[in-house]
């Protein structure tokens, strides 16, 4: 944890509603987080019992159950905040909304379990092994016998005459998987056993092979014959089949990133061939990415920016220059804080006690379904504040 350095300069800039224009990274990072205090708190008063934020539209907060596949990134966003801060109230908020999510493991779920465990239950469990916090109120077994239930069935819907885990059950294809599924593979990473991380380790082996085109973009969705074989590729929430839907470029990058990450004291050669995937994507969006930093929601249109295809950027370069060892002239590193910093402005940062709670504007959730179109998205102010954590202080 850290203490807030100048934050009587960060309380005034939000009364400005503006950023200093002489602000380094480490006072835009105090003011977003002294901005995500007061939404959250604010955002908490205008939720009900058991519904989860999802939205807000028309001055309406729009809310979800616990089954939503969002509903894991608001306690995140809590415990993140907590973390850095130390504010025992956002602690407490924290377990008031993550404790709900232990229902999910009564439900047919989906590959979602890792979105909505490993932000609120992971983070917990975080939290409170490496302080010892609390065991008398709740042991870390209790938290941990959740996230190995949540592993088990996340495990479970890998079929292994496909190499892959089913993202959806039900829908119009046969065995779908979309890109997304290589963020929840974090669960399977951080908290399963071998047998877990193999199955991890095969998912994003047979996606590297069926997902990306040559340029190192990706399908959204690739579905699979009972056997294996490829029935079809699809960009189902892109503008075409052929375009780059901007947060699935975004998914991709991080969760390679992640992999390799994980593979650094475990299979040095499995590492260097996740990080290879993620390169190749890493140097199509440099070299794509707007000057502001913030994709469109698809690449190939110019119509609505996606805030959260911006945040989750972000934050896969910052894993990308982590993983080069940090060097002070990466292209990465500077791409990442121009993000963070049109993020950080009055354009995409709401200002407190408005937006629903919501901490970043302009977001995309899936345009070519007519829902979430330029609004508010919890995912986008998780990652958000996630890449804020990541950006080196040192490095401004």
């Amino acid at each position: 944890m850290r203490r807030f350095l100048g934050i009587a300069a960060a309380l005034a800039a939000i009364a400005c509603g503006r950023a200093p224009e002489t602000e380094t990274m480490e006072q835009l990072r105090e003011r977003v987080f002294a901005v995500a205090k007061v939404q959250t708190v604010y955002m908490d008063s205008l939720l009900t019992e058991g519904r989860c934020p999802r939205t807000f539209q028309g001055d309406t907060l729009v809310t979800s159950d616990i089954g939503w596949w969002c509903s894991g990134f608001y306690p995140g966003v809590l415990w993140q905040i907590f973390e850095e801060t130390g504010d025992e109230r956002f602690r407490n908020l924290a377990i008031k909304h993550t404790r709900p999510l232990a229902g999910l493991l009564d439900r047919e779920t989906d590959h979602d379990i890792g979105f909505q465990l490993m932000g609120s239950y992971g983070k917990w469990w975080v939290s409170d092994a490496a302080t010892l916090y609390n065991r008398d109120v709740l042991p870390l077994d209790e938290i941990k016998d959740v996230l190995d239930k949540g592993v088990k069935k996340l495990a479970g819907r890998f079929l292994p005459e496909t190499g892959v885990i089913r993202s959806w059950n039900g829908a119009r294809w046969n065995f779908p998987v979309i890109i997304d599924n290589m963020m929840n593979l974090e669960l399977l990473m951080f908290y399963g056993r071998d047998r877990d991380r193999e199955i991890a380790e095969k998912h994003a082996l047979t996606t590297m092979k069926n997902h990306f085109r040559d340029d190192g973009t990706c399908f959204h969705l690739v579905d699979y014959a009972d056997d294996g074989s490829i029935l079809g590729k699809q960009t189902v929430q892109g503008y075409a089949d052929d375009t780059a839907w901007a947060r699935g470029q975004a998914w991709a990058l991080y969760g390679y990133a992640m992999m390799a990450q994980e593979e650094k004291a475990r299979n040095q050669d499995m590492r260097e061939t996740f990080y290879g995937v993620a390169a190749k994507l890493e140097s199509w969006l440099l070299a794509n990415l707007p000057e502001d930093g913030i994709p469109f929601w698809d690449f190939s249109q110019s119509d609505y920016k996606d805030a959260s295809a911006g945040a989750i950027i972000a934050c896969g370069l910052l894993k990308m220059w982590r993983l080069r060892d940090c060097p002070a002239d990466d292209p990465a590193l500077t791409m990442a804080e121009r993000i963070l910093r049109t993020l950080a402005s009055p354009e995409y940062l709401a200002e407190p006690r408005t937006n629903g709670g919501f901490l970043l504007k302009h977001s995309v959730g899936n345009l070519p379904g007519r829902s979430e179109v330029d609004v508010p998205l919890t995912y986008a102010d998780y990652y958000f504040l996630e890449a804020l954590t990541l950006y080196p202080v040192s490095a401004n």
